[in-house]
């Protein structure tokens, strides 16, 4: 019993080394997330002060740069969502492995719960009939010494006995 609750504490560290593992992970890509946002407002920033000037301007040459950067945004849009997939993904697969955790972490518990009831069970049965071996070896041994007593007597007047015979 010793054994599988040693086995079960060690089986919830290593999950729970698992558990820390990935709450790192969902940091940094949380992190990655808030840089990847903020390069995208400055890219929105930069696009809207570039479009703006654009407008002041209305030269073809600047509207072929405006066109390649809202090319460049727009692919710059794909990475982005890309990477929200991803952190979704990740996300959806933390979630659903947190929740397998919890279910195994409770399953582990219950068991390890009935383990105590066993073990709380068997060392009140180890304790009454320790009571009662000690209750049996104080009846043996009151009956030992009455039947030493006894014999000793027998012995007395059994000597007695012979010496009366002895006498007469």
């Amino acid at each position: 019993m010793e054994a599988d609750i040693s086995e079960m504490r060690n089986e919830l560290q290593s999950r729970d080394g698992v558990w820390r593992r990935i709450q790192l992970e969902c940091q940094k890509l949380y992190t990655e997330l808030l840089k990847i946002k903020e390069y995208e407002d400055m890219q929105d920033g930069q696009i809207k002060h570039q479009s703006s000037r654009i407008q002041l301007t209305e030269q073809p040459e600047n509207k072929s740069t405006e066109l390649l950067l809202i090319a460049e945004s727009g692919e710059h849009q794909e990475e982005l969502n890309k990477i929200r997939n991803h952190v979704y993904r990740k996300e959806q697969s933390r979630c659903f492995e947190q929740e397998r955790m919890k279910t195994e972490i409770s399953d582990l518990t219950e068991e390890l719960h009935q383990k105590e009831i066993t073990i709380a069970t068997i060392m009140e049965k180890a304790s009454l009939l320790e009571r009662q071996l000690k209750m049996e070896v104080e009846t043996k041994h009151k009956l030992l010494t009455k039947q030493q007593l006894l014999e000793f007597r027998y012995q007395v007047i059994k000597s007695e006995n012979t010496h009366l015979k002895e006498m007469v």
